[in-house]
């Protein structure tokens, strides 16, 4: 099953390590195949080099693409994970 969500990168530095780490341990727990897409970027949701690369900064809208039995979920946890800012407070 295939779910499709998008969201706006909050954190005032943009996904930077610590963001993404939290990105990477949330994507990890289910068992959908997750992607994201920015720009002319696709990444793997489940490696934090990818996220990384994709450089997105503060406002950057990121879509999320995941392919399984949990997808809608992963979609819908992913997307709360970046409105609360990916848990990080400054």
């Amino acid at each position: 099953m295939k779910h499709k969500g998008a969201f706006k990168v909050q954190n005032e530095k943009g996904l930077h390590t610590r963001p993404s780490t939290e990105l990477v341990k949330c994507a990890a727990s289910f068992q959908s195949e997750i992607k994201l897409y920015y720009k002319n970027f696709t990444v793997n949701a489940k490696s934090l080099l990818g996220i990384l690369m994709l450089a997105a900064t503060r406002g950057s809208k990121i879509y999320i693409e995941a392919n399984g039995v949990d997808a809608e979920k992963a979609v819908n946890t992913i997307l709360h994970l970046a409105k609360n800012k990916f848990n990080i407070q400054y």
